[in-house]
């Protein structure tokens, strides 16, 4: 389908995207975020429904009004220093888009002006939600506010720099991991370093553990699965010749489905209890649940596929590999069938990871990203 408008369509997103990029807000105070929507929203004259901010919910109705589509925009910034010489660059020090949920918002905004101004079938409820970042998240407040009643599928897009330029793609199965952080507090006896043998050292049955949680994902998890066990902070003792009477390790855990989260927790909490036992240490684990792994629905993740092979060309899309890496999209994901999409934007421009402080969007890609969007709702 020609979409006659798509040119000044994206210049509009890239001019939203630039400011939003110099405004950015944390998760959870995106307010001045939220007003920019809103004031959009207005001069549309779309209807805006009544849900809690900073998230912005609208609603356009079809003109049959049989099926209601969803489509969502993260809009949240990091606590990260921006690097680099761009124009646009972050105006608030310390606070920056550095995932690119700024160019998620413009684009989500521009298809509220092609809505505006377009006839389609179908309801479409368009999602500008805060704090994805974040636990708890956004996705999962909104969704206790009734965000989704009514909804018959939802989809959602990541300009993504892990993927090729010009292409786009999705799994249809499990794409982006769960997100479970823990603590683990080991209780030993200090003493003098010089006579070790007077104390239950709390460093060393720590690095019993840091060793023993890799034979979770080496003989406790199906090797086609996928898990992650990573311990990122330890926190022990004081001085150099003192063996400290407790220890902590704080960490992370990834996986793509429930069954595998179950299994490396049993498996952590067992093996933290009976190694600190062994050793004469007591041991505690505590998990702080984040989002769970996010799982397309292979009925709409291949809609998504056929819709892209015929709009852009078979040669656009890419059955991606799952990643490591969490979205709170996946809580829309457990109530309803919907799919999530990565559009590819790898190359000179975006050649700096997710996060980093030099990270930047390929503005080139956000005609394929309005596209899209615009072919899911025309098709669905």
């Amino acid at each position: 389908m020609e979409i006659t408008n798509l040119e000044s369509l994206t210049k509009r997103a890239i001019d939203d995207r630039r400011y939003l990029h110099q405004y950015p807000e944390l998760s959870g105070q995106e307010f001045e975020t939220s007003k920019f929507i809103r004031k959009r929203l207005m001069e549309l004259n779309i209807d805006i429904l009544s849900f809690g901010p900073p998230s912005v919910v609208a609603l356009i109705k079809g003109s049959k009004g049989l099926k209601t589509i969803a489509l969502r925009a993260d809009i949240d910034a990091l606590p990260i220093i921006e690097e680099g010489e761009k124009p646009y660059i972050s105006k608030k020090t310390g606070i920056a888009h550095m995932c690119g949920h700024d160019g998620h918002t413009a684009i989500l905004l521009a298809i509220a002006e092609w809505l505006s101004k377009n006839e389609v079938e179908a309801n479409v409820v368009l999602i500008f939600q805060s704090a994805e970042e974040i636990t708890p998240s956004g996705a999962d407040l909104l969704i206790k506010q009734g965000v989704l009643e009514g909804i018959d599928a939802i989809f959602g897009i990541h300009l993504w720099q892990g993927l090729e330029k010009g292409k786009i793609g999705l799994t249809h199965g499990p794409m982006m991991a769960s997100i479970d952080d823990f603590e683990i507090d080991i209780k030993g006896f200090g003493g003098h370093g010089s006579m070790p043998h007077e104390t239950i050292d709390p460093i060393y049955i720590a690095s019993n553990l840091i060793q023993a949680f890799q034979s979770i994902i080496s003989r406790n998890i199906n090797p086609i699965e996928a898990g992650v066990i990573t311990v990122g902070n330890v926190q022990a003792g004081t001085t150099y010749n003192i063996i400290p009477d407790s220890a902590r390790l704080i960490g992370t855990i990834r996986a793509l489905t429930p069954q595998t989260v179950d299994i490396i927790q049993t498996k952590m909490v067992k093996l933290t209890e009976g190694i600190c036992q062994a050793f004469g240490a007591k041991g505690k684990v505590r998990f702080i649940v984040g989002t769970p792994p996010l799982i397309n629905d292979p009925n709409e993740s291949r809609f998504v596929e056929n819709i892209v092979c015929q709009e852009f060309g078979q040669e656009v899309f890419e059955l991606v590999n799952p990643v490591m890496g969490g979205e709170d999209f996946s809580y829309y994901l457990q109530k309803k069938p919907g799919a999530f999409i990565f559009v590819g934007m790898g190359g000179e421009k975006s050649q700096y990871p997710h996060h980093h402080p030099k990270f930047d969007l390929d503005e080139d890609v956000f005609p394929d990203a309005i596209k899209l969007f615009i072919e899911l709702v025309n098709h669905y």
